[in-house]
């Protein structure tokens, strides 16, 4: 198996994780605030990692590279959290959460968008397929009419925030240590957030005990496993190959969603899944820069 080939099954594997995590959120914030669901899964995604850190880079001895990886990852952890925290908040003002899923995955658009600015080349048919994906998610997301509030605004910080996630990862994956990296990375994300958790909100034990599963999902498989899958999975793909790849999560959180909490998909949804998944293919056709 090539690299891109391992690359593209890491990062499908990581948009499959995430978007079950999404029936995991919706499940779990019932119970405990934003920043306290954020800050308790993003440390859960630190503490599972440090054996693995411990048995696979155990030989890490490059004291600059070392310096580099710490950097880089809390670079990216910050990104994250205010990708995370804008998300959390965008979603109880937003009117209903399709609606927020497709205005989270602009970031497909923003990623090629953005890439411009740092003299990344991106082809023809990558922007062909980015496009058609977000024709897909409206079919997917979209069941009523467009309006914008604030919430909607909120959302829209969170896809900006993740764009440029996805660029830092695609800038650093190759140069760090890739465990290592989403170690400082979810440290980062858990300190920003616990600290946002204590000035603002008061969760009692009870109500976090009551979203164990929820929370156990969304910090060891969402956070331990998805975004160290993407560090990996993005080192043999460029980034806007990359984006359209993750935010197949909406597709996948679809199809969660009706697997587990019984919510049945339209035939605008599963058009819509189509549409997603063709612009990925349209998105691999080798095209001139």
């Amino acid at each position: 198996m090539n690299r891109k080939s391992r690359s593209l099954i890491l990062l499908t594997l990581t948009a499959i994780i995430w978007g079950f995590a999404f029936v995991a959120q919706r499940v779990g914030g019932n119970s405990t605030g934003s920043l306290t669901y954020n800050a308790i899964r993003f440390a859960l995604g630190s503490f599972s990692l440090i054996p693995v850190m411990l048995i696979f880079e155990k030989k890490a001895d490059d004291r600059q590279k070392i310096y580099h990886t710490r950097y880089a990852g809390m670079l990216c952890g910050f990104l994250l959290f205010a990708a995370s925290t804008f998300q959390q908040y965008g979603v109880m003002l937003t009117d209903y959460a399709g609606k927020a899923g497709f205005i989270t995955d602009f970031y497909i658009i923003l990623v090629p968008l953005f890439g411009i600015f740092l003299h990344k080349k991106t082809t023809r048919s990558a922007w062909l397929g980015a496009g058609l994906a977000l024709v897909g998610f409206y079919f997917l997301c979209m069941q009523g009419s467009f309006s914008i509030n604030i919430g909607d605004s909120l959302i829209f910080i969170c896809a900006i925030f993740f764009a440029f996630h996805i660029l830092a990862v695609d800038h650093y994956a190759s140069s760090v240590y890739a465990i290592r990296f989403s170690f400082y990375q979810y440290l980062t994300c858990t300190l920003f957030s616990a600290i946002g958790m204590i000035l603002f909100e008061r969760i009692p034990l009870e109500n976090i005990m009551e979203a164990a599963i929820p929370i156990l999902y969304g910090g060891i498989l969402s956070v331990g496993a998805g975004y160290t899958l993407q560090t990996l999975g993005q080192i043999g793909v460029d980034s806007t190959t990359a984006a359209i790849i993750l935010s197949c999560e909406s597709v996948f959180c679809a199809l969660g969603s009706a697997l587990l909490l019984h919510e049945v998909m339209t035939l605008q949804s599963y058009i819509g899944c189509a549409l997603v998944f063709a612009g990925i293919l349209l998105a691999q056709m080798p095209t001139k820069k």
